[in-house]
């Protein structure tokens, strides 16, 4: 009889002991699956998730978009960008009405004005704005497009003035060099 007790708690413990190898492979399966990182100089590939989205929002259009910033903005409590002050554009063209009045000296500092622009390229302009005045996003920039006619920068040199007049004309812009 203790010989038949003792084969049956042989076969009990080697079942606890199999089945317990056994998860302990499905876990390191699991927790440890192996990836091979791709060589230097190549863009790691994203998930498919992500590819998702990013194909979802480079559907979406300018309103679609602003919409989306302010729900993020909300949802992850991050501070609003902060803004370039049009009135400040403002204040600086009375300061050149004032060197003018003064004795006539060799200008140092311009004003570009974008004072029109072409309706087919608006979109290209937007993004040419976009991309050349700092802290702006596209819906800022729509906003400054759209507020036409407007002072682009002020207090520039004239290399700085005319670089800014050439890449915004390319652009379907109109611009003016005070």
């Amino acid at each position: 009889m203790n010989g038949i007790r003792l084969v049956r708690k042989q076969i009990g413990q080697w079942r606890s002991f199999s089945r317990c190898a056994i998860l302990q492979q499905e876990v390191v399966q699991v927790v440890n699956p192996i990836t091979i990182p791709p060589p230097e100089g190549v863009d790691k590939p994203a998930s498919p998730k992500i590819e998702k989205l990013v194909a979802e929002i480079t559907q979406l259009n300018l309103l679609e978009v602003s919409e989306l910033s302010q729900v993020l903005k909300k949802r992850l409590n991050l501070p609003d960008a902060p803004v370039m002050p049009v009135g400040g554009f403002a204040m600086a063209a009375p300061a050149a009405q004032e060197e003018e009045a003064a004795p006539k000296a060799v200008k140092s500092s311009f004003t570009v004005k974008m004072t029109k622009f072409d309706e087919k390229q608006k979109v290209a302009l937007i993004k040419e704005v976009k991309g050349l005045l700092e802290g702006f996003n596209l819906v800022q920039a729509k906003k400054f497009v759209e507020s036409v006619p407007t002072v682009v920068k002020a207090d520039i040199s004239k290399d700085e003035a005319e670089k800014l007049k050439e890449a915004l004309t390319k652009v379907g812009a109109v611009i003016e060099i005070d």
